[in-house]
């Protein structure tokens, strides 16, 4: 997409823990210890370091991609 709003719109508001926003594959380089919301987890235990601290907390990872026209400097 190259609307910013729809995007932001979009991250907020999708019942979703993993968002890939103008990405093929939402999964970023780094190892994130999250597992999703609902039952994209296969087993019992989500829980590495601050999953296991932040078990009733509701985490969103949202990775995007902007075309460097629809990009600011800050």
């Amino acid at each position: 997409t190259s609307s910013g709003a729809a995007a932001r719109r979009f991250r907020y508001e999708a019942p979703a823990g993993n968002i890939g926003i103008n990405i093929g594959v939402a999964a970023p380089m780094a190892y994130f210890p999250f597992s999703g919301w609902k039952d994209s987890f296969f087993g019992i235990m989500h829980g590495q370091g601050r999953d296991s601290v932040e078990f009733y907390t509701e985490k969103k990872v949202v990775v995007e991609r902007w075309a460097k026209e629809h990009s600011r400097k800050f």
